[in-house]
């Protein structure tokens, strides 16, 4: 079956994915392009490009969206389901009081976790680079979208970079077949995704009408709109929920500890809405957590698969070919600032670390060991340094 053998992958990915969403690509890109072949890498860098130009959360779209591909609709409840479970479920019992996973930031298996996170981008980096960085022209969108980003981080500078390598590739790079052919038959039709497209603007529009009505409608309104209208993902919907949240439906005390707890689980943050609904007060915890939960991924899921049909359909054009190789190469500079920050700035604190994060890059390069086994190794070397 395969929407279970999806399951089954993306719940080993929900389990080890730690270092937040540019690491999950790396995770992503390891278990599904190099080592099961599901898809090419220039087909999952345009999937890649089309989660970094809509709103929601970019790594659990990407997911989803090889879901998808691979076993149609139930494959991508599939791979939303499992791989955002594990952390949905740890938030939730934090919310409950039954863990204190805030109080691990400092732990030596979290560092070795952050660590083999360098590794993975690391591996990400450089496969994509060999696919998808061709010639000087590439090379050149590749480093100068990675230069820029490091000195102008943010989703708005993230998407401008994206746009003007989509212009020099329109102008200066050959159409040849980069981008044709790329994407397995999507198992969404135009119709449908236009369908989906104004499900997710309905939405945008009703729920803040019905938000006065009662705490269920409030809190579905509140994790909708940041699921909307977040671009970049990760930690950029904090903002948003802290102002759906805080201090309607709990204190900003509450609303911090769940964030240290977010940020020390493996899987999507995007679960830290999970822990939010189960926190509140106003509704039973259980029933919080599942409409926060559904709410804000709801958004990303209607937006990617919606844009999916037209964004193949518009590849499938020789300018657009153009202009999607140079986004490709956008993509691989994108990964590679984020490689230093906030990867490797988060992951690498001395030699010790440094070290590490080699011996787990060769371990995946040259020893073609499976990415969730060097996540537990570096997570179990950590421990023990510590």
């Amino acid at each position: 079956m395969p929407a279970l053998e999806v399951f089954l992958v993306f719940l080993r990915l929900g389990l080890t994915s730690f270092g937040g969403p540019v690491a999950h690509l790396g995770y992503f890109r390891a278990e599904i392009v190099a080592r099961r072949g599901w898809l090419g890498e220039a087909g999952y860098a345009d999937v890649v490009a089309l989660a970094q130009f809509l709103p929601g959360p970019a790594s659990s779209q990407v997911g989803m969206t090889l879901g998808l591909l691979r076993a149609g609709w139930p494959g991508l409840l599939a791979a939303w389901t499992a791989f955002t479970l594990p952390s949905a479920l740890l938030m939730f019992a934090f919310a409950l009081g039954l863990t204190r996973l805030g109080d691990v930031a400092g732990a030596g298996w979290l560092a070795g976790l952050k660590v083999a996170a360098v590794a993975v981008v690391a591996q990400a980096v450089a496969g994509m680079w060999g696919s998808l960085v061709t010639d000087r022209t590439r090379a050149g969108l590749a480093l100068g979208v990675a230069a820029a980003l490091l000195l102008l981080p943010g989703a708005g500078a993230q998407m401008g970079a994206l746009l003007v390598c989509a212009l020099v590739g329109w102008r200066f790079l050959p159409a040849g077949t980069t981008g044709a052919g790329h994407l397995p038959r999507v198992p969404v039709s135009q119709r449908v995704g236009a369908g989906l497209l104004l499900a997710c603007g309905l939405g945008l529009l009703l729920l803040p009408l019905l938000a006065p009505l009662g705490a269920r409608w409030a809190l579905a309104d509140a994790t909708f709109r940041a699921g909307a209208l977040v671009f970049g993902g990760g930690h950029v919907v904090l903002p948003l929920l802290e102002t759906g949240f805080v201090p309607r439906f709990l204190p900003h005390e509450t609303f911090v500890a769940g964030y240290g707890a977010a940020n020390a689980v493996p899987g999507p943050l995007f679960t830290f809405a999970t822990y939010l609904g189960a926190a509140q007060g106003a509704v039973p915890a259980w029933q919080g957590a599942l409409i926060a939960t559904l709410g804000v991924f709801l958004p990303g899921a209607l937006l990617m698969a919606g844009a999916l049909p037209f964004w193949t359909a518009l590849s499938a054009r020789p300018a657009a070919r153009s202009a999607l190789a140079g986004v490709n190469a956008g993509v691989v500079g994108l990964l590679l600032a984020a490689l230093y920050d906030p990867v490797f700035t988060s992951g690498i604190r001395g030699p010790r670390e440094a070290a590490l994060a080699f011996v787990a890059f060769g371990a995946l390069t040259a020893g073609r060991v499976p990415a969730w086994a060097v996540v537990g190794a570096c997570a179990v070397v950590g421990w023990v340094l510590s």
